[in-house]
């Protein structure tokens, strides 16, 4: 399985470090949330509802919820680590959904699709992003992708100024775009960050010892 990667806002700081089981579980869990409470979620609806959820949730709290790290690309937004995983996915990603063909007029598409016997599991969610994730599926329940670009394409958003008409490409999406610069509260969410961060560190440089 893929070492995926928590956030990196643009302030001095850790490396990403790899995911950890709680993160995973509630990554998972999200995917199966859209994919149960949207219509039409492929691939790339999908990348987009999680991105919105990462940034409403980092600027409102200083933390990311599915623990990804987004790059620019033409098409919006892209959790790369997921992407990667996307042609194969992990063993407990791929006991909650399978992704399947579907026909959309004249194109076929990916879709995700939860497998029987499959629930949401919210254990792993606090309230907070639980509005959220209920905010945006009730918003985009029935939005086909190409809408879902114009969202995250906004003049002055975050891919926006990173993308800056390609000279931004593949670049590392800072969450620290989502805070306006003139949020009162921007430099306590960016240490909030920043903690978190060393904290993940921290629990990665543990385990390693641990099996030394």
């Amino acid at each position: 399985m893929l070492a995926l990667s928590v956030y990196a806002p643009d302030f001095p700081g850790p490396k990403p470090t790899p995911m950890s089981k709680a993160t995973r579980n509630r990554l998972i869990n999200a995917i199966v949330f859209f994919a149960e409470n949207t219509d039409c979620c492929g691939k790339i609806k999908l990348f987009k509802l999680l991105y919105l959820l990462d940034f409403e949730h980092f600027k409102q709290t200083g933390k990311s919820v599915t623990g990804f790290e987004y790059q620019a690309w033409k098409f919006g937004p892209v959790p790369v680590d997921l992407m990667e995983e996307w042609e194969d996915l992990g063993p407990d990603l791929a006991r909650a959904v399978c992704i399947v063909p579907q026909r959309v007029l004249d194109f076929e598409r990916m879709q995700v699709e939860v497998l029987p016997g499959v629930e949401f599991d919210s254990d792993d969610f606090t309230e907070r992003q639980l509005s959220i994730m209920r905010a945006l599926a009730a918003r985009y329940k029935n939005t086909y992708s190409p809408q879902m670009i114009d969202v995250t394409h906004e003049q002055n958003g975050a891919w926006d100024k990173v993308w800056q008409d390609g000279r931004g490409s593949h670049e590392v999406i800072p969450y620290a775009l989502s805070i306006t610069d003139d949020a009162l509260d921007r430099e306590g969410f960016l240490k909030v960050a920043s903690q978190q961060a060393m904290y993940q560190s921290a629990l990665e440089a543990a385990r390693i010892n641990a099996g030394a």
